[in-house]
């Protein structure tokens, strides 16, 4: 997934534009900062030429003054110190705050297809790590930037200042300096890119397995885990520690030229003050700024690591949210019509659909079809015969493909004659409700679970849903009935009470169309009977679309469609579909010779 070109410069600027005028209060205090830390020699270099000789000639003022200066200037620099890193701490976490919400907000906003592709691994590793990263840049690596980068150009005036040949000497310095940071920052930004990877690939594999112990634990996979795993960590350590050498080569690089130079430019000073061309005290503060300019050169060398891993980080979280949905809101909504008085469900139209996902075949070759309101219709067929793929266009979860212009077009979805493109995604979601066979509840109280459907429900509301269900006795026998709560993934419940629970929820959302994909396949015969019959009451009153395995579902439907191929081969009342000779009469057939 390539990140478009200049797209974390533009997160970035996005991300600090609310923050414009703390970010320049930031940068007016390390200023001031600086220049009251920088302040110190050159006070040094005053008291040892001029206060010294004065106070020997019983003058005190000049030394008193020098303390005073000295003092004040270093309560100023820690005061102004203390205040940007409240105002940096305000900035870097008002950006954090605002990153993570919007990789949340975005998660969401994308497309089914999208998390069928990018796993939720990878979305953690976002949220987590990645933004780790640039907090330790915001936090730690861009004061030491600011302070590196202001002490340079502060030292390097002030030297020039007491004397041309000495700060001439420093600056020339720098040239082997600036390579070495070069060939780093040319290094590292390849080493980090692959460490923000291997990080990525770690937690995905951790999440996926601790997601999926159980059928870990039944397959005994634990030992090929810890092997795959192992080769993931192993990787994640040798570019952790490709990292760390090249950090050790810089560290070292740039310690042996900054000693030089000091070695060389305080020799020259001294021969300079013994031969009386310079001043001792010019000398001492000379040397003390020399000390200053290069001990930050280590601290530059740390920025550029957190830049690095920062600036790799920054380049994925700008990938993952320039990602745009493949079921956009549809710019100008349309409506959706008011239902009849007395009218069951809504009409629902496919016409001349044809889809395919990214990484297959074509799924549906031309689909047509009319579900008049109100009608309860059966799906059936082999896996990968197009069922359940009907069922999330219906939702909207995919759209039919986009075609380039003059080519024939994918067709349309039609709910009561408007395209589901162009109805907006609140309307939709009233409109169409969906099913699943994971019945899927968030961890919360059961009765926040059913309000889902219906946000502004009242709790007669949600009780008279779960008790038009059948849900209710067992909700009321929860330790703390409906406001137990169900924790992760609805797991102190019962398949079958969860899926009771997700059709309490469907009942209260009272949608016009209800989909069911294979609502019944995961549950027993005693849990199948009462979902079965909860599934007369919520299906009552709407069209229903019923994607079905077990054929006992079907008894319930007004006409049954078999699938193969994407087409529909078969298509009538069960009923007779069954004293027929078609492949429905044969799949229950089969299905009665199971139960004997």
């Amino acid at each position: 997934m390539p990140t478009p070109k200049g797209a974390s410069r533009t997160l970035l600027r996005t991300l600090l534009a609310p923050l414009r005028r703390h970010v320049w209060l930031a940068a007016v205090l390390i200023l001031l900062q600086q220049a009251t830390v920088q302040a110190g020699p050159l006070l040094v270099a005053y008291a040892i030429d001029t206060a010294v000789p004065a106070f020997r000639s019983d003058d005190n003022g000049p030394l008193i003054a020098v303390a005073v200066a000295y003092l004040g200037s270093a309560l100023l620099a820690g005061l102004l110190q203390y205040a940007f890193v409240r105002v940096s701490a305000y900035v870097s976490q008002g950006v954090l705050l605002d990153l993570r919400g919007r990789i949340f907000r975005h998660g969401q906003a994308l497309s089914v297809d999208f998390h069928e592709r990018y796993t939720s691994g990878r979305l953690i590793a976002r949220s987590t790590s990645d933004v780790e990263s640039l907090r330790e840049l915001l936090t730690e690596g861009l004061e030491e930037l600011l302070g590196v980068f202001l002490s340079v150009i502060y030292i390097s005036f002030l030297l020039l200042y007491l004397d041309w040949g000495l700060g001439a000497a420093a600056i020339a310095s720098f040239a082997p300096l600036i390579l070495l940071v070069r060939l780093f920052q040319r290094r590292s930004r390849r080493v980090y890119a692959e460490r923000s990877t291997a990080t990525a690939a770690f937690i995905v594999k951790f999440t996926e397995t601790m997601n999926g112990i159980r059928p870990v634990q039944a397959f005994r996979r634990e030992r090929a885990n810890e092997r795959a795993f192992g080769k993931l960590n192993a990787s994640h350590e040798r570019v952790n520690g490709t990292a760390m050498l090249e950090m050790a080569r810089y560290v070292v690089g740039s310690r042996l030229v900054a000693n030089f130079a000091v070695a060389a430019i305080v020799t020259w000073g001294a021969y300079r003050v013994a031969s009386g061309d310079l001043e001792l005290g010019v000398l001492a503060a000379a040397a003390l700024y020399l000390r200053r300019l290069y001990d930050p050169i280590d601290r530059l060398g740390m920025f550029l690591n957190a830049y690095q891993s920062a600036a790799a980080s920054l380049d994925k979280i700008a990938g993952l949210l320039a990602q745009r949905p493949s079921v956009p809101e549809a710019a100008d909504p349309k409506p959706l019509p008011e239902r009849p008085a007395g009218r069951p469900g809504r009409e629902v139209v496919f016409d001349g659909v044809r889809f395919a996902y990214r990484t297959g075949g074509e799924v549906l070759p031309r689909f047509d079809l009319t579900l008049p309101a109100g009608q309860t219709v059966a799906v059936v067929g082999a896996t990968g015969a197009g069922k359940s793929t009907l069922a999330k266009l219906l939702a909207r979860f995919y759209d039919p493909p986009p075609v380039p212009a003059g080519e024939r077009d994918n067709g349309r979805v039609l709910l009561d004659g408007v395209d589901l493109r162009e109805l907006a995604t609140p309307d939709l979601r009233r409109g169409v409700v969906m099913v699943t066979q994971e019945a899927f509840l968030f961890s919360g109280t059961v009765a926040d679970n059913i309000a889902i459907g219906r946000p502004d429900a009242t709790r007669e509301d949600i009780e008279r849903a779960a008790k038009a269900i059948g849900a209710h006795d067992f909700i009321a026998a929860l330790p703390d009935g409906y406001d137990t709560d169900v924790r992760k993934r609805g797991g102190r419940i019962s398949a079958g009470q969860r899926q009771l629970v997700a059709f309490a929820r469907a009942l209260l959302a009272d949608p016009g169309v209800l989909i069911l994909d294979e609502a019944t396949s995961s549950l027993d015969i005693p849990g199948e009977r009462a979902v079965q019959r909860a599934m007369d009451t919520v299906l009552r009153g709407r069209t229903a679309v019923v994607i079905a395995h077990r054929l006992s579902t079907v008894e319930i439907a007004d006409r049954v469609l078999v699938m193969a191929g994407g087409r529909i081969v078969e298509d009538g009342p069960p009923a007779e579909l069954i004293v027929g000779r078609g492949r429905f009469a044969d799949l229950h057939q089969a299905w009665r010779d199971s139960l004997v």
